[in-house]
């Protein structure tokens, strides 16, 4: 002990604690972090709570709100055509109308195929953004294991057990935020 240094059980308590789990005892007192061998993080809050994620998600929703618009106008149009070939049966040959019923059934057809289509495509595209985002995220992650002296970060819904003084999730999205804010630039690598 050097002089003039206070010890006591507050003191012996932080160095147990830093020899058991690895930590320097300055890097525990220091960071404001959690410390320990393994911390937690929820990668969809990450995710969802970022600038990147919020971003993200609301042109995905702009995106949706789109394309369910153009669903319904499509269904109204399918509709009334359907109705005009219904009063059309009375009056047609029947082999005419079944060329006409068919060609209208590949139509309606085309036209799900087109739209599941669509909506697969925002599918992906939010599963590349995500890609993206957790790939950019790495070496903010790979500080926080550094500053708090931790050997791993699980997810936390994985984990069967644990104190809510080892998820770093909120200290994570604030680091996130500052190292790549809405991620925009990071958006050539997602095709849309």
């Amino acid at each position: 002990m050097a002089l003039g240094r206070r010890s006591g059980p507050g003191t012996a308590l932080a160095m147990a604690v830093a020899l058991l789990f690895g930590v320097p005892p300055a890097a525990a007192q220091d960071t404001g972090l959690p410390t320990g061998q393994i911390l937690t993080v929820s990668a969809d809050r990450l995710f969802a709570e970022s600038d990147f994620g919020q971003r993200v998600l609301s042109e995905l929703e702009a995106e949706g709100i789109v394309l369910s618009a153009e669903n319904e106008r499509i269904i109204a149009e399918l509709s009334r055509e359907e109705e005009a070939l219904t009063e059309r049966r009375a009056t047609t040959d029947p082999q005419a109308f079944r060329a006409l019923a068919d060609a209208f059934d590949r139509k309606v057809e085309e036209h799900r195929a087109n739209q599941k289509a669509k909506l697969d495509a925002l599918t992906l595209n939010r599963e590349k953004a995500r890609a993206v985002f957790f790939e950019a995220i790495r070496p903010v992650l790979e500080t926080l294991m550094r500053d708090t002296g931790a050997g791993v970060i699980l997810e936390r819904s994985d984990v069967f057990l644990s104190a809510n003084a080892t998820d770093i999730t909120a200290n994570a999205i604030a680091r996130i935020n500052e190292a790549i804010g809405d991620g925009a630039g990071l958006e050539t690598q997602i095709e849309r």
